[in-house]
């Protein structure tokens, strides 16, 4: 595989990036860690004739508190949100994804905001942080919008984002006293592996260890990261338990929109959902124990 000839364009400030997406589109990209990309354009499955690169926008790195929310910078690399201290305590779901993604090289390289703009059904921080309440912040000359992480997905590889923005971070809200989330994955290999089906899930208990609040999001088994609010909302006012878990991986199963690939059939990836549904819920659900 040869990469295609394309021209490359280093943007030193959103302006520049924005102008350049503005004025090549619909034929260009904005390049961060090109993990995905690169590989989309080897391959044959995107055409294109210009990269944007955001490398030099020093504005979009970094991990930190912003109005009682964690904020994840784009160009964050993997590795660097991972050993992040800012996931401490009620934000530490977060490295369910980041330690099971890829091989370390590529989390070394691998960006936020890639992992979340590229749309890729199967990547792994959006399942975690759409059940945490997670929103992206879309950047133009004309301003800045904040977008609720489940809402930025319209299709597999397509967004919300129009030509002239670009995601600058990832904004996920401090998580209450009693609440717990957890992913829980399956792929064929240990190492260097993508998903074959996904959960996360997010619990928020009362006092009285009832549900208060319940997420379910599905990953690698729907055209976009899906969230599956009859099962969050079936959960509410129940407790904990093992049936209502399995319940709710049912439900979860009868949401999903596997397809039948070379990694698995349709069926292998339904039956891996209902199992991942209950493991995240029991993990949640301690997490949730222990965080009041």
């Amino acid at each position: 595989m040869f990469l295609p000839q394309v021209q490359l364009h280093e943007a030193a400030s959103l302006d520049q990036a924005s102008d350049a997406l503005v004025r090549y589109a619909p034929h260009v990209r904005p390049l961060a860690g090109g993990t995905d990309l690169l590989v989309d354009l080897k391959t044959g499955r995107l055409r294109l004739e210009h990269l944007v690169s955001l490398n030099r926008i020093d504005s979009l790195r970094g991990v930190s508190e912003l109005d009682g929310c964690l904020r994840i910078g784009a160009l964050t690399t993997v590795t660097t949100l991972d050993r992040s201290p800012m996931l401490a305590h009620g934000f530490s779901p977060i490295r369910d994804a980041t330690r099971k993604m890829a091989a370390p090289q590529i989390r070394n390289v691998a960006t936020v905001g890639g992992n979340i703009a590229s749309a890729v059904p199967c990547a792994d921080l959006p399942p975690i942080l759409t059940a945490m309440k997670a929103s992206v912040v879309l950047w133009s000359p004309e301003g800045r919008r904040e977008v609720p992480l489940h809402s930025f997905f319209i299709g597999a590889r397509e967004t919300v984002r129009r030509d002239d923005e670009l995601l600058t971070e990832a904004l996920v809200p401090l998580p209450q006293p009693g609440f717990g989330a957890a992913y829980a994955r399956f792929g064929l290999r240990d190492g260097n592996t993508i998903a074959v089906a996904a959960v996360a899930a997010g619990l928020l208990l009362d006092g009285d260890d009832t549900i208060r609040d319940a997420r379910i999001v599905l990953g690698a088994v729907a055209p976009v990261p899906k969230l599956v609010e009859s099962a969050g909302a079936a959960l509410v006012g129940q407790r904990p338990d093992e049936d209502a878990f399995r319940a709710t991986a049912v439900t979860a199963m009868e949401a999903a929109e596997p397809i039948s690939d070379v990694r698995g059939s349709a069926d292998y990836r339904r039956e891996l959902v209902g199992v991942l549904t209950e493991r995240a819920l029991t993990t949640a659900c301690e997490r949730a124990r222990r965080s009041r």
